[in-house]
């Protein structure tokens, strides 16, 4: 019963693409930002490869890794979490999904006002705790959304939960996203609930729901789906797909909830892929510009990560990834654009395998997908197997 794990360790880069100056990213190294706070113990993942990789300049190499390892390099265009997710799974987006640095033209608020019968606050790049830090009492006093965005494509809505209930912002969210098509098609529609009495107080829950657009054509996850093999999402991995070719969505609040689910899944039965996101590594310390914070969450993701190692059976593989990065130690809070690692292990897989540096991340979703069926090759956009490289 052949099994794949891919758990993506939401904004883990290792270090700046060559593109990385025309994103504003030039050496830009998360990795590296995380191994300067001291507070990064990571046996596991060192034990795999990770920092074998061709390009990474910090820690100490293992000399007889356990696993196979490389670096990938995205093709698209962007740097955010649906672009970066696509990819892994075989889609190549050409054309970057569109950003409003300056907010969202009129059309678009009067559009959200006229369907919501509710004003709008912000309309501009923010950060996500700050912006109901200046805008929260407002919003409790008149109920108008707190409306903002990013360097990233996305239109976000925060709201307090005792003002606007949480299913009544889904559906806030729900109307933005049949607003936000066409030219207008940002990658996710995010809504941000939060707590507190006043501005010294307010905090996001761990309620937030990403709506993504759907991905215009099939993925990896639609190719196995189709075989009857079972694809399980765990955490927004159903919501970056907009639940396309997802057939058990896992919804999660935390890092050690999905490592939870993820060790759950592993000690039963099913044939087929499990593709987890930990997105608090971005979520609580990239984005919050939060080094030693970023460390011991990956410090704590590797002694999960040794539990699971220890339950892989004969015919499983498992690969550790990232979508992108957000290096906490530089001034921007926004995603950085970085190659990502390669970490596979399993008990078919060749030690020491060496995978150098791939020109793409949908080479992943080309290798899972040749490891359940050898004529899967050309099946997806983009891609090439590194699988006969991979095992024993």
């Amino acid at each position: 019963m052949k099994r794949v794990f891919i758990i993506v360790l939401d904004s883990f880069g290792i270090g700046a693409l060559p593109d990385a100056a025309n994103y504003g990213d030039q050496g830009s190294d998360t990795l590296a930002a995380c191994f300067a706070s001291g507070k990064l113990f990571v046996p596991q993942m060192q034990q795999l490869g990770l920092f074998n990789i061709q390009g990474v300049q910090v820690g100490q190499p293992c000399q007889s890794p356990a696993g196979a390892f490389g670096r990938m390099a995205e093709r698209s265009a962007g740097k955010d979490t649906t672009t970066g997710h696509w990819e892994l799974m075989g889609l190549v987006s050409e054309k970057p999904m569109p950003t409003y640095p300056d907010g969202f033209p009129q059309r678009i608020i009067e559009q959200l006002t006229q369907r919501t019968g509710r004003g709008v606050l912000c309309n501009r790049p923010y950060s996500g705790t700050q912006v109901i830090h200046d805008y929260g009492e407002q919003h409790l006093q008149t109920g108008d959304l707190i409306v903002y965005t990013s360097a990233d494509s996305v239109l976000q809505i925060a709201a307090h939960e005792q003002k606007i209930p949480l299913e009544q912002l889904y559906e806030y969210c729900r109307i933005a996203r049949s607003i936000m098509q066409g030219e207008d098609a940002v990658g996710r529609i995010i809504a941000r609930p939060f707590v507190g009495e006043d501005a010294e107080h307010f905090t996001r829950t761990a309620n937030r729901r990403d709506f993504s657009l759907l991905p215009p054509q099939d993925t990896l996850l639609d190719c196995l789906q189709k075989t009857g093999l079972q694809t399980i999402g765990v955490g927004k991995i159903s919501d970056i797909f907009a639940g396309k070719g997802i057939s058990q969505k896992i919804v999660t609040h935390s890092n050690d909830e999905g490592m939870q689910r993820t060790l759950e899944l592993c000690n039963s039965d099913f044939e087929g892929l499990c593709f987890v996101n930990l997105v608090e590594f971005d979520m609580l310390y990239g984005h919050r510009n939060d080094p030693v914070g970023y460390a011991q969450a990956l410090s704590r993701f590797d002694s999960q990560l040794g539990q699971l190692l220890g339950l892989l059976r004969e015919e499983d593989l498992l690969f550790i990834t990232a979508d992108h990065g957000c290096d906490p130690s530089t001034p921007s809070t926004d995603h950085s654009r970085e190659y990502v690692p390669l970490l596979c292990c399993g008990k078919s897989v060749r030690a020491g395998v060496d995978l150098a540096t791939r020109s793409c991340f949908a080479d992943l979703a080309a290798t899972v997908g040749e490891y359940f069926d050898p004529a899967f090759p050309g099946k997806l956009q983009a891609g090439s197997s590194f699988l006969q490289q991979l095992l024993k």
